[in-house]
């Protein structure tokens, strides 16, 4: 039984994850979060009712895409404490890893970033295209921004609470490109970004909501459009 972070929320983006999200805020719940906010996209398998019952604040997602929905729960004031935390609804990443991410900005850091490639990171859901598209986008935006980062498109993170109030108004991404717009804005803005090593399970149910195509030419587009306004 986890120690209870109260200086800690933790956002949980989701769409039709009402098979998984159970297990995820109970494993929250477990290991001392006890603040927990799913920001839900109007989903109809019964995600938003599941968590209300399980004690979580549930936020009625305006518009569509994780990225708007990060924004918005950015924005919110049930955003609560010295630390927020984003972590997938579809069971892909350990809530056991937290502690790793809070440690990392009590030492200093404003920015935490999972890693799925440093040592003890790894992914189990990652094919071979989803691969070459995250190193091809990552080497632009290390060369671009003259940055080390060793992951780019992975959405576990967490922020101090003054560096998140600095990114949420530069932030303008609606889908998935939101991770790699978060790493391109806290390099323009001068926060200090920390990687820590971070698991990538299987998505416990369903199919996930990214699309390889759209969604990589959404982070490219990203990329170029931060570039030009440099």
């Amino acid at each position: 039984m986890g120690s209870v972070r109260n200086n800690t929320t933790v956002i949980v983006p989701t769409f039709n994850e009402g098979r998984s999200i159970s297990g995820i805020i109970s494993e929250l719940k477990r290991n001392g979060d006890n603040h927990v906010v799913v920001i839900d996209g109007n989903s109809v398998d019964g995600t938003a009712e599941v968590a209300r019952e399980l004690g979580a604040t549930v936020v009625m997602q305006r518009g569509r895409g994780k990225g708007a929905a990060l924004r918005q729960a950015f924005a919110h004031d049930s955003v609560k404490g010295e630390i927020a935390v984003i972590i997938d609804g579809d069971g892909s990443m350990d809530p056991r890893e937290i502690p790793l991410f809070i440690e990392a900005i009590e030492a200093g850091a404003d920015v935490v970033k999972g890693s799925r490639f440093l040592s003890w990171g790894c992914s189990e859901d990652m094919n071979f295209v989803r691969r070459f598209g995250n190193l091809l986008f990552l080497s632009l935006v290390n060369w671009l921004w003259s940055t080390n980062y060793t992951d780019l498109c992975y959405g576990f993170g967490a922020f101090r609470r003054g560096a998140l109030k600095k990114l949420c108004s530069h932030l303008n991404s609606t889908n998935f490109e939101i991770e790699t717009e978060i790493c391109i804005k806290a390099k323009k803005l001068g926060l200090k970004v920390v990687e820590v090593p971070s698991i990538e399970f299987r998505r416990r149910h369903g199919k996930s909501n990214l699309d390889i195509v759209r969604d990589g030419w959404r982070i490219l587009k990203t990329i170029l459009q931060e570039f030009l306004k440099k």
